[in-house]
Parts: structure tokens; sequence; C-alpha cells
């Protein structure tokens, strides 16, 4: 017999369309807050971004007064709480949620007056130089980066951000914010690992019928095909995201005002536990509590 929470989330599968459809298959996000956003570099009309500041001599401060997160609905806890909303106060960046137990409140005193969730659900990297803009005014001791995924989960391989302007929306982002607040510390987590996202969810049958709305469709359009053109799809987003991964770690590691997060997020192999089963594609309570936890151990290693 099916359960009530089967019944619930089979409900609202229409709904998750109309919501995810555009949220997941990468959509471009607009300004949370009423400002318009920074033209990222991939716009036809941005300039080349000047060279990034040399770094700062002091060394890395372990113990930051305050924390701005950036990134897409991951960051968000979208789906999180409930079917199609976002729940910051599950995030693993800012979120207030004791069951999560996020890196703010980890680090700071008080989490929830000096931390501040400037995440997009639907962002992809070109929406990051206008996040880190808004991060920047409020001249934070550490500012969290998670971003990517929105830019390999495309309708299709070849609508994917081409690495190079990834990179350059990347360094612009950075750029925006050491020019506005030079001290300001950046952990950058790596994107997750989509194929091991379609290897959990493949064989769970309600994982398929939401993915059938269009969640991520390069990777996990027809999860049990294995037909060759399927498989060669697969493959060329998973080396889409690894070359994305790549260009994140290089850009943050030339300046000691950013710790990258050695490729943790993308190698942690999570289970169905660590899924948000309302879509089957973000993280849950749990899989926030462990990206908390990978970011946590990073930013305090001496």
């Amino acid at each position: 017999m099916r359960t009530r929470g089967h019944t619930a989330r089979m409900a609202v599968s229409g709904a998750l369309a109309a919501a995810l459809g555009f949220s997941l298959a990468g959509c471009q996000s607009g300004s949370s807050d009423g400002q318009s956003p920074v033209p990222s570099a991939s716009s036809p009309a941005a300039s080349p971004s000047p060279a990034p500041r040399p770094p700062s001599s002091a060394g890395w401060n372990t113990d930051p007064d305050s924390i701005a997160a950036v990134g897409d609905s991951i960051t968000r806890a979208f789906d999180a709480c409930g079917p199609l909303a976002d729940c910051p106060q599950a995030s693993w960046s800012t979120g207030t949620d004791p069951g999560v137990d996020s890196l703010a409140g980890r680090l700071l005193d008080r989490p929830a007056r000096d931390s501040r969730n400037l995440a997009e659900s639907g962002a992809t990297v070109s929406d990051l130089p206008g996040q880190m803009s808004r991060a920047a005014a409020r001249e934070p001791g550490l500012v969290t980066v998670l971003i990517g995924s929105n830019d390999a989960c495309r309708p299709s391989v070849g609508t994917m951000t081409p690495v190079a302007a990834f990179r350059a929306d990347f360094e612009q982002a950075l750029e925006t914010l050491w020019e506005e607040s030079p001290e300001s510390q950046v952990y950058v987590a790596s994107i997750p690992d989509l194929t091991r996202l379609w290897e959990v969810g493949r064989d769970e049958a309600d994982a398929r019928r939401v993915w059938e709305f269009g969640i991520c469709p390069s990777m996990l359009r027809a999860p049990r095909s294995t037909v060759e053109a399927a498989v060669a799809r697969r493959e060329q987003v998973s080396s889409r995201a690894e070359a994305y991964n790549s260009a994140l770690r290089e850009v943050c590691t030339k300046d000691r005002r950013c710790r990258w997060d050695g490729g943790a997020v993308h190698d942690y192999r999570f289970t169905a536990d660590a899924l948000s089963h309302w879509d089957w594609f973000h993280p849950s309570r749990d899989g926030q509590g462990e990206l908390a936890e990978m970011a946590y151990a990073r930013i305090t290693r001496r």
C-alpha cells in the first residue's frame, strides 16, 4: 500500500513540472532584492575583468565574524522542508535549523544576525557577479560559494555553459567581491557529482517520475536507458561538470583569501537519505548537514 507521504509527493508532481522545469534546467535568475544584476563576463556587453588584486598578506582566519552565502537553490535549501519552496533556515551555509547545524551555526555566536543568504534558486555562474556585489556591500568575513549545477543541468548538452565563460564569470565574481571588500575570505565548494545523483535515483520509481518533469534533463532524462546516445550524453555532462570544478579550483587557489574544498563535495558518495524525496535532486536536511560538515572541516583547518 502506498503511504500518505508517497501520495502527497505524487500529487504535487504537476506543480513540480512548472517550478522545477525552469529552476533546475538552467534558467537565468534575477536579483532577489530589486537591484539590477552586474553584467556577466559571458555577456557580449561586458568588458574583460581586470586581474584580481594581490592577495592579502594576512593568514587565513578560521574564525570569521560574519558570513554571506552566494550560489543557487542548493544553498537556498530548495525542497529541503517541503515541495516547491526555498527553506533557507535549513541551508548548509547560513541556516538556523539545529538539525542541520549549519556553517553559520558552528562559526558564529549570533548566526541569525551575522549571516545573510544571497543565493538564488535557478542561478547559474553568470548570476554570481551580481550576488557577489550584494555580498561585498556587507563586507563579510567569509563568503561561501556553491555554483555550477545549473550550468551543467540544461535542456541539452549543447546548451551547457561553455567552460571559458564559466571561468570568466567566476573570476569576475571574485574581482567584484575583492574590489569592494578586499579582506573578505571565500570558501568554494565543488559541484556535486551529477553522475552519482543519477546512480542513486535511477532505480527509484518516485525519482524517475519526478525527473520526467524536466529536472536536470541533460543528465537525468531517460535514466534507465543504456543506448549509446544516452550513455554518451551522461558522460558529456559529467565531463563538463569536472571541467567547471577544475576552473573553480584553478581560479580559487591563486589567492590565499580563497579556499577550495579539495573536491570534497564532488567526491562525497551520498545516498538516497541525503536527497529531498520531493524532487530527488536537491539535498535533504541530512544532505544539507553533510555539506555544512565538509565546509566547516575545510574552513577551520589550520
